[in-house]
């Protein structure tokens, strides 16, 4: 359940209520595609970095280790370890990004996995029941990514059937949480919102699954190559839409500036690999701009990666040693600068909300929307 606390403007400062756990929001996932951070970082590291929700991939988890594996391991929290929520998404994106050979229907896709070209078939009861054995906190409804730009038409339909497979999750769903063996007889499901950058069908669209009364609603199909300003513009006119009592989730993003455009325009929950995936290139963040520890600049720096920031790293590792690490292509390098750039998300996460809870979220982002995009 999700419990608006306040707003500043289109901000807003609320709470998620879970079997496992409340989260303050707004709030950053932290991905865990495979049931782990890329960069070797655990569950157990994702504690001491603030992170409160976990994402995990349904699609990969079902190819390898299988989710009926996870399933007869307590589900993917008992797995891995990590104790409060984890959001699955639903394998819908990694289908239309990964699968070479893919057959749309009405019951489902038919695809390649990309691991070693086996047929599998994926539909809104697979997905769900998939899911279900993997017994995460919050379930993501099965939906077609449509590529952007795609043809009016084409998108239109895909937004008909996407509309179709949700009411079919929620109908499985309902089924699956009512079984006496179900890992977790309490998981939520949010739905999907698409329509790629065309304004009539995300507002239709977003009118239509409003009225199915899920757990939350998500906006997917954005951050995929198109102008910043279009991606808020669709947020913008979305928003409105969205039911006010229930969480609001931009699915994939995104830069610490994208968060906070989307905070402003009233979205609540984030995720995205860019965290992690810039961290084991040696892109770090921080309050300055980002910073690239493979410049030689950095090789007799004692300093920390950002002064500002009381991260584990930062307290203990200086620019010049984390240098070394990416030269010597030591894995080290990779962790450590991981692990910062999580703590960095969700540290910028906990600012924006105690910004909200003082009133002066405004003037938070207005200081520093630009200034996190800069390179340094």
């Amino acid at each position: 359940m999700y419990k608006l606390i306040k707003r500043e403007n289109h901000a807003r400062r609320g709470e998620l209520q879970t079997v496992h756990g409340t989260v303050q929001t707004p709030a950053f996932m932290n991905v865990a595609t495979a049931a782990a951070i890329k960069g070797a970082v655990s569950a157990y590291d994702l504690k001491d970095i603030k992170c409160q929700v976990m994402l995990s991939n349904t699609y990969h988890l079902h190819l390898r280790p299988g989710d009926d594996v996870v399933r007869k391991m307590g589900g993917v929290r008992k797995f891995t370890g990590w104790d409060g929520p984890v959001l699955t998404d639903s394998g819908g994106f990694q289908v239309f990004s990964l699968a070479k050979l893919r057959n749309i229907k009405e019951e489902g896709v038919t695809f390649a996995s990309h691991i070693d070209g086996h047929r599998i078939f994926m539909g809104p009861e697979e997905s769900m029941r998939i899911q279900s054995n993997l017994g995460s906190t919050i379930a993501m409804a099965f939906d077609e990514c449509v590529e952007n730009p795609a043809e009016y038409d084409y998108a239109k339909n895909s937004c008909a059937r996407t509309a179709r497979w949700l009411r079919r999750c929620k109908a499985e769903m309902n089924r699956l949480n009512a079984l006496p063996d179900t890992i977790n007889p309490n998981q939520m499901l949010f739905g999907i919102n698409q329509g790629c950058t065309y304004i009539d069908l995300r507002v239709n669209h977003m009118k239509e699954i409003a009225e199915l009364g899920l757990d939350g609603y998500a906006i997917g199909g954005l951050a995929v190559g198109e102008p910043a300003e279009v991606m808020y513009e669709v947020i913008e006119a979305v928003e409105e839409h969205m039911p006010q009592d229930k969480i609001r989730y931009l699915m994939g993003v995104g830069t610490p500036t994208n968060i906070l455009e989307a905070v402003h325009r009233g979205v609540d929950l984030f995720d995205c690999v860019m965290p992690s995936r810039n961290a084991r290139h040696g892109h770090a963040f921080t309050n300055e701009g980002v910073r690239n520890m493979l410049n030689a600049k950095y090789t007799l720096d004692d300093q920390p990666i950002d002064p500002t920031c009381d991260c584990p790293v930062c307290r203990k590792f200086s620019r010049a040693y984390i240098h070394h690490l990416f030269k010597a292509g030591e894995m080290l390098a990779m962790r450590l600068t991981v692990m910062h750039n999580l703590y960095f998300y969700n540290n910028l996460m906990e600012r924006i909300r105690n910004a909200l809870d003082e009133d002066r979220f405004e003037a938070f982002y207005q200081e520093y929307s630009e200034k996190f995009n800069k390179r340094i």
